[in-house]
């Protein structure tokens, strides 16, 4: 007799990583942007917020996106979590952390050609952004000035117009990854729409 063998399949069911996601992107911008408008002063404190808010809370949800199969967010997550890792460790040289030789030899420009990186990138997630919803959308527009902003203002380019830009996209993408943030959590918790996200874009339908 052949033995016959049952094969089970088990689902592993995980949250929605988007919400904690945005959260922690909605809290670095927020302190960060409070310096870019003058109501703080220094990075000693923005400093926590972007290892642990703008770091680790985006890498989790890149890791949690990626078991859901969720390129993009996987992508989106991941690269804005290592950005403001590398933001960190930048402001760290600047303090004289890693030594006075290192702070000593800090130029600009090449952060500022790390945004042109960034803002290349956050140009072409912006049209993938398009096929999610709108408040996403519009946080990736908002990410988009930002970058231009933080660009040319690195690069002593009209410097006062352009740090403004940067620092109101800043606290734009603030006010928006809040709302993004309560929007998934409300809307998952009560199995309704209770804040409404909009429909994504079908330009490639």
């Amino acid at each position: 007799m052949m033995n016959q063998q049952d094969t089970h399949q088990v689902k592993i069911i995980t949250a929605d990583p988007s919400a904690i996601g945005l959260f922690g992107l909605a809290m670095v911008t927020l302190v960060a942007s409070s310096q870019k408008l003058g109501l703080t002063e220094g990075v000693a404190f923005i400093l926590p917020w972007a290892i642990f808010l703008g770091g680790f809370a985006q890498l989790f949800a890149c890791i949690q996106d990626a078991k859901h199969n969720n390129t993009f967010g996987t992508t989106a997550f991941g690269a804005f979590a290592l950005f403001w890792f590398g933001v960190g460790s930048s402001w760290l040289i600047q303090l004289g952390v890693f030594g006075e030789e290192l702070a000593q030899n800090v130029d600009s420009k090449q952060l500022g050609v790390a945004f042109v990186g960034y803002l290349i990138f956050s140009l072409f997630m912006t049209v993938g952004a398009m096929g999610t919803h709108k408040v996403l959308f519009s946080i990736f527009v908002l990410i988009d000035f930002l970058f231009i902003g933080l660009s040319l203002s690195s690069f002593n380019i009209a410097y006062e117009f352009t740090h403004m830009l940067a620092a109101i996209s800043e606290l734009l993408i603030a006010v928006f990854s809040f709302y993004g943030s309560a929007a998934t959590v409300l809307n998952t918790q009560f199995g309704k729409v209770v804040l409404p996200v909009g429909k994504p874009f079908e330009i490639f339908k």
